[in-house]
């Protein structure tokens, strides 16, 4: 080789050196999220899974707070993995472990049925405390509201999200993000997610209602009309009742009316059934399935807006 060939060779040399290190910083300024994990591995998904009741200080509410958690299959196996975040609910004179006990909602065998098949993602489950600061009894239902008795929209709906952020590996976008509860916790559900859009995009409601007596601004289907744009078009919900519960069903059939009418992406299904744990048991798959079907249509659209930005910084 002579001296005009060693020349020419080297700078193709440097040449593609500094082409590959130029990609490769474009490549590092795309933002990253952890991909979304769409069904767990078989040898995790054959342990049980489990729940604890956790406690925080509420400055909020100025007291200790509880809230059940129960972590996906195989999060301690996948340190780098981050999940999306389910909350559930409870109704009147309930608390936390409503949604887990064997008499009640047994809701670890619907999720884990549901993992096992693949309708839901594996994910970070949470039961927040819905009482005030007056207790469950003898009061019929908690109020979800920002009231005199205690701000316990916010504390569910903001200060819970961020100490759950902190303690667990989550997804932050809230499209990766689902509140849904039953009854009394179905209108808390709706109206915690509306007040807010920054944390949750779907919502769910088993047997719920949506007007309530302290007010428009609790009462979804009047406030859902004046939250922003671009919140009404992340929205996703879902909304169900029994046949029997003629006074949910009416109030279910108002509000999906108002959300065809914004344009709001919803579904509203009517099933055989009444105001009963059997019911809700029974109905928590067809939500938490509407809940993973939407989280997978998010990771799709953030994968595709990757790949976007990706060949668009390629090409400059």
């Amino acid at each position: 080789m002579n001296y005009k060939q060693s020349k020419i060779l080297l700078l193709v040399s440097v040449l593609t050196l500094v082409s590959c290190n130029y990609r490769q910083t474009v490549a590092a300024k795309i933002p990253q999220q952890q991909d979304l994990q769409t069904q767990p591995n078989a040898s995790d998904v054959a342990t049980s899974l489990t729940y604890k009741i956790e406690t925080y200080d509420s400055q909020v509410m100025g007291a200790s707070r509880t809230y059940g958690v129960s972590l996906p299959p195989g999060y301690g196996q996948n340190p780098k993995q981050s999940y999306p975040v389910i909350f559930l609910l409870h109704g009147g004179h309930g608390n936390p472990t409503d949604w887990f006990i064997q008499n009640k909602g047994q809701a670890l065998k619907t999720v884990e049925q549901l993992y096992t098949t693949g309708k839901l993602p594996p994910s970070i489950i949470i039961t927040p405390d819905g009482n005030d600061k007056r207790g469950s009894s003898p009061y019929r239902d908690p109020e979800y509201i920002d009231g005199p008795n205690g701000k316990v929209s916010t504390a569910v709906g903001d200060e819970l999200v961020k100490v759950v952020q902190s303690r667990y590996r989550t997804l932050t976008n809230p499209d990766f993000w689902a509140i849904g509860g039953l009854s009394s916790g179905g209108w808390g559900a709706i109206n915690v997610g509306l007040h807010n859009p920054d944390h949750f995009s779907i919502l769910f409601s088993h047997s719920g209602y949506f007007q309530d007596k302290s007010g428009p601004i609790n009462s979804p289907i009047t406030y859902i009309k004046t939250i922003p744009p671009q919140a009404k078009k992340r929205l996703r919900i879902y909304l169900d009742s029994g046949k029997s519960d003629v006074e949910e069903i009416d109030q279910a059939e108002q509000f999906a009316k108002v959300l065809n009418e914004l344009k709001i992406y919803n579904l509203f299904r009517e099933f055989p059934g009444s105001h009963t744990w059997k019911y809700w048991r029974k109905h928590l798959a067809d939500s938490l399935t509407f809940v993973g079907e939407q989280f997978k249509s998010s990771s799709i659209a953030d994968k595709s807006e990757k790949l976007d930005l990706s060949a668009k910084n390629t090409q400059k």
